[in-house]
This record gives C-alpha cells, structure tokens and sequence, in this order.
C-alpha cells in the first residue's frame, strides 16, 4: 500500500512539472506562472499543490535541476558516440540544438531566468551551467590532454556559443536550425583549432 501511494505521488508531482512546462512560452515566463493553472492543468486542487512543492519557486527550482541534469547528460551521450567513431564537435552540438528543439520550455527558462528577478533562480541556473562546463574541462584535460588554464578557457567560449546558438533556435524554423546548427559546428571548431594552436605555441621548444 505504501508503495503504491509513494508512485501516486511521485505521478502528480510529475504532472506538475509537466503542467509547469507546458505553461511556459516566451510571452510568458515563470514568474507569471499561477499555482491555482499549473494545479487545474495537472489535476489536482490547488491546496494539494502543497503536498508536493512548498511554492511556486520550488517548483521552478526543480525545472532548472532537471534541465541543468539533462544538459549535462549531452556530453556524456557524446563521448559514447566517440566511442563508436565520431566526431565529438559534431556529435556535441548536433545532440545539443536536438535537445533544444524537443525541451524549448525547459531551454528557454534557462534562458529567462540566468537574468531573471530571483536571486536563487539566477544562482541556480549558473550552478547548472557551471555544471555542464566542468564537464567539458574534464574531458578536455583527461581525453585531449590539455593544461586545466587552457581548458577551462576553451569550455567557457565553447558553452557560450552553443547556448548563444540555443537561443537563436527558439523560435527558427527547421531550416534555419540546420543552419545555425551547421554554423555553430564550424564556430567550435575554430575555437578548437585556436586552442590546439595555442598549446602547441606553449610548448617549450627543443
């Protein structure tokens, strides 16, 4: 009986996360969001809310750690198609503006909230980032054997020019993705060219 109550619980907390998504739009971000909308869509009184998620600001805190695990679940992903011979740039950026395209409400309240009014939602959404970037350096120190200084700076301008591609992809048409897809591939290269060409000007020479 226990364990059937817990998977219902755990089914509306769900259904309020969804509902929550659902909701968000880039005419309406989550700080307009209504308790009393997001618990009608899911199903549920507005007083059972509570049960669940002690406000709003909960809420939309587990949207950002769900969105900021997913994120960081794509490099993974890309190092086991590494794995199966293919191109970590490539591979990296397609599975990311793919991401983008299937979770927009999640992406876009990355977006809104890294300048958005809450503090904690600022903080959080950077923590997430912060997140995604480190793994970044990880694989570049430990696969491609780069000084931590130099990785670090390579992972930073490499983020910011895929969620700078994200946005972009928000509102673009199928077309115009695959450009910007194809655009942001050549981009990360260059910086990863500029990169190797900077380590290997470091190099003492013989």
């Amino acid at each position: 009986m226990a364990g059937i109550r817990a998977q219902q619980k755990e089914k509306t907390r769900r259904a309020l996360i969804q509902a929550a998504m659902n909701q968000l739009s880039a005419e309406h971000g989550y700080a307009s969001l209504s308790l009393r909308e997001v618990a009608r869509e899911a199903g549920i009184a507005p007083t059972s809310f509570y049960r669940h998620f002690q406000n709003m600001e909960e809420l939309g805190l587990t949207l950002v750690d769900e969105g900021g695990l997913a994120l960081r679940q794509l490099l993974r992903q890309s190092r086991q198609q590494i794995a199966n011979g293919g191109s970590i740039i490539r591979s990296s950026v397609r599975t990311f503006m793919e991401f983008v395209g299937h979770n927009k409400a999640i992406f876009r309240l990355l977006l809104q909230e890294k300048s958005g009014n809450s503090r904690e939602f600022r903080m959080a959404v950077v923590r997430e980032i912060e997140h995604f970037t480190a793994e970044l350096v990880d694989y570049l120190i430990d696969e491609q054997d780069y000084q931590r200084g130099l990785a670090e700076l390579q992972a930073d301008a490499i983020v910011r020019i895929v969620f700078g591609a994200g946005a972009d992809a928000l509102d673009a048409d199928a077309q115009e993705c695959a450009r910007l897809t194809e655009q942001t591939i050549q981009q990360v290269r260059i910086v990863a060219r500029g990169a190797e060409a900077t380590r290997l000007a470091a190099r003492p020479r013989e």
